[in-house]
């Protein structure tokens, strides 16, 4: 029976001593296997690198591509570049267990080591938690949700300047000038 992530299935136990290389291409259909639908598109290179050595498995992973998400601000859709690398140790105990983010046991016995949250874990804590097209940020953005954002806050800003001068402080203010 075949799984949706039976190709993030590092076997080990035919690996020898040292290092080793797998890559990945991630695109939507990954992200459908964990019903994640933030992304419109997305285009990302995984490479995971093994340390096999007698006692344990460390797993470096890196990822760096781009996803296409709406911005915060406007909704208009952009390419949001991302990177970011994880690493993962896992040791050989008597029953599965995740120590922390960083601390995996598995079961002695054990000949493969399933790699797919721990890619899309990198992936997830790559993306900032604010989305800002760069647009945005460098003022070419055409936008009308953006003008009228800009508009309200330029208003905003006159009300609250207005509001901001209380009267009596004024008073007082004015004695300590005298």
């Amino acid at each position: 029976m075949e799984t949706k992530f039976e190709n993030y299935a590092i076997k080990f136990t035919g690996l020898s001593l040292g290092e080793h290389h797998f890559e990945y291409q991630l695109d939507n259909t990954f992200f459908d296997g964990f019903d994640y639908e933030e992304f419109q598109a997305s285009d990302i290179q995984a490479d995971v690198n093994l340390n096999k050595t007698n006692t344990q498995l460390e797993f470096d992973v890196h990822i760096q591509g781009s996803v296409l998400v709406n911005c915060d601000l406007t909704l208009e859709p952009f390419d949001l570049p991302i990177e970011n690398v994880m690493s993962i140790v896992v040791k050989f105990g008597d029953e599965f267990e995740e120590v922390d983010e960083k601390l995996v046991i598995i079961p002695r016995g054990e000949y493969e080591f399933q790699v797919e949250q721990y890619i899309y874990e990198c992936v997830l804590l790559a993306l900032p938690s604010k989305r800002v097209h760069p647009g945005v940020e460098d003022g070419t953005l055409d936008s009308e949700i953006l003008d009228k954002l800009k508009h309200h806050s330029i208003y905003n800003n006159k009300n609250n300047q207005e509001q901001t001068t209380d009267p009596r402080w004024d008073k007082l203010k004015k004695l300590l000038k005298d």
